[in-house]
């Protein structure tokens, strides 16, 4: 059960700013499957909702898992639209041993709930829109997220990079993976509200 928080990862590197090189991932081992891209091994269609494409994700194993706990289907189903950061299997085997299994159990479900709707923002912030709110705050955005805390995206070397509040930093891998009731940025690192 080590893959829950694996769906949010923002590609900028000149990759952020378009659609075809943002679809990259991996160095470009994933790419595009006709018109969706391909997150995970899989392709990620524009007519289904971020739940319905998440599950098919090899690298999301663990955020799907931490949703289904946290009991958010349904929310995350919904029309939307939310902007998701999601980040791949991988990020959260970057957190301390033994934090996802405890971060699973039904006792710490408000504090999963937390932390994952700290990975959400409210409304489609596409690439063009994070990197324009970037530009228009002098070269940091501040994004308000649906556990209302705050995440602050800038650039880095050529990346656009999310700073939480507790300072840590996780870089879009993949920008724009469209969805029906949204948009989700993958992204390397599990982001922590204080």
């Amino acid at each position: 059960m080590r893959s829950i928080f694996a769906i949010l990862v923002l590609t900028l590197g000149v990759a952020f700013g378009s659609t075809t090189a943002s679809a990259q991932y991996d160095g470009g081992k994933e790419k595009m499957k006709g018109d969706n891209p391909m997150v995970g091994g899989a392709a990620m269609y524009k007519n289904k909702n971020i739940i319905e494409n998440a599950v098919n994700s090899a690298d999301h194993t663990t955020l799907v898992a931490a949703v289904k706990a946290a009991g958010l289907v349904e929310t995350l189903s919904g029309p939307g639209p939310f902007t998701v950061f999601a980040p791949v299997n991988s990020a959260f085997e970057k957190l301390p041993a033994g934090t996802v299994d405890t971060l699973l159990k039904p006792e710490n479900k408000a504090l999963l709930v937390k932390i994952l709707t700290y990975h959400v923002v409210a409304g489609n912030f596409d690439a063009k829109a994070v990197m324009a709110a970037i530009k228009a705050g002098g070269g940091k955005a501040e994004l308000t997220t649906v556990a209302g805390g705050k995440l602050t995206a800038m650039i880095e070397g050529g990346k656009v990079v999310l700073m939480d509040e507790k300072g840590g930093k996780s870089t879009v891998t993949i920008a724009d993976v469209r969805q029906s009731n949204g948009v989700i940025h993958v992204i390397d690192t599990v982001v922590l509200p204080n």
